[in-house]
């Protein structure tokens, strides 16, 4: 029709700026996440210790007494999983038995779970160190908590370190208050913490997962879009970085047991500093649909776990 036009083509089809972002980050979550085969093995393994331990402790073969705890048991965990952390509740009459004797107690009640566990397992690589009994399978790592009821809540667990002594932990009380915190920001805080655990791993971070998670947690809600969706799953992290950078050599109260100072440390200060100047190349990147160029600069923090490239 006469006075019409086209538009120009580069405007029909020129992207929105960060165009890839949600697609990187979706494709980085799904290579993150545990596979059903996962799953069953480690509940096949975790079966296994459990109707061992309840043979010995309790006369019986069925799977309980036992939660799950850790990553697994607050569903951070990551692909390929590395360990499962199980607490057994063991009878009471079996601390006031170790209570009694002298020397390291809570190293001799360690030993005695090994030896339990060592006769279903002979072959299997089974040692005690500090809080848990390793049973080192090829496929994964299970970790045995040896726990006792506590009153008012929570457990009594060994620690043998530095001469042993009792430990009142709360794993239910950490897990609520992370359900807490991820429900309030849109799931984001497993999110994120799934993906920062990846930078833990591939940087051979010297920062421990509980830690990752509480950075998280606190550190969401100081964001405008602590909340928001993939797309600005970028930003998100970027962020999270800077938080992490800023609290270095502090400390924390651990979620569920308010009695328990958490000493941070610093010796992964320099690599959040590297992973932060990495995120702000990215995000510039980023904006302006430069696709393996961000790519590229995700993974020197992620791996091969997040595409270079995305379509």
């Amino acid at each position: 029709m006469p006075g019409l036009a086209p538009f120009p083509l580069s405007n029909v089809f020129a992207p929105h700026p960060w165009f890839y972002v949600t697609r990187r980050f979706q494709h980085l979550q799904g290579n993150l996440a545990l596979l059903p085969a996962d799953i069953e093995d480690a509940n096949t393994k975790v079966g296994g210790i459990v109707s061992s331990l309840n043979r010995s402790f309790y006369g019986e073969s069925v799977v309980s007494r036992y939660l799950v705890a850790g990553s697994w048991g607050k569903n951070t965990a990551i692909r390929p999983p590395s360990d499962v952390d199980i607490f057994f509740i063991l009878p009471n009459e079996v601390f006031h038995r170790f209570n009694a004797r002298t020397g390291n107690k809570q190293s001799q009640l360690l030993q005695y779970v090994r030896d339990v566990v060592s006769t279903t397992y002979p072959q299997t690589r089974i040692r005690g160190d500090g809080q848990v009994v390793v049973v080192g399978f090829n496929s994964i790592e299970i970790e045995i908590v040896p726990a006792f009821i506590a009153q008012g809540g929570g457990f009594i667990i060994c620690d043998a370190n530095d001469g042993g002594r009792w430990k009142l932990v709360n794993p239910a009380g950490e897990a609520s208050a992370l359900d807490q915190s991820d429900m309030a920001f849109n799931g984001n805080v497993r999110k994120i913490t799934r993906i920062l655990k990846q930078w833990k791993r591939h940087c051979n971070v010297p920062i421990k997962s509980f830690q990752v998670e509480q950075l998280v947690r606190e550190s969401l809600p100081g964001m405008i879009w602590g909340g928001y969706q993939e797309f600005w799953f970028d930003w998100i992290v970027r962020d999270v970085f800077a938080y992490m950078i800023g609290r270095a050599g502090g400390g924390f109260y651990m979620p569920g047991n308010p009695g328990e100072w958490i000493n941070l440390g610093d010796d992964w200060k320099s690599k959040a500093i590297s992973a932060y100047e990495r995120a702000c190349k990215a995000c510039a990147c980023e904006r302006q649909n430069l696709n393996m160029a961000a790519g590229s600069e995700w993974q020197k923090i992620f791996g091969n776990a997040i595409p270079e490239t995305v379509i």
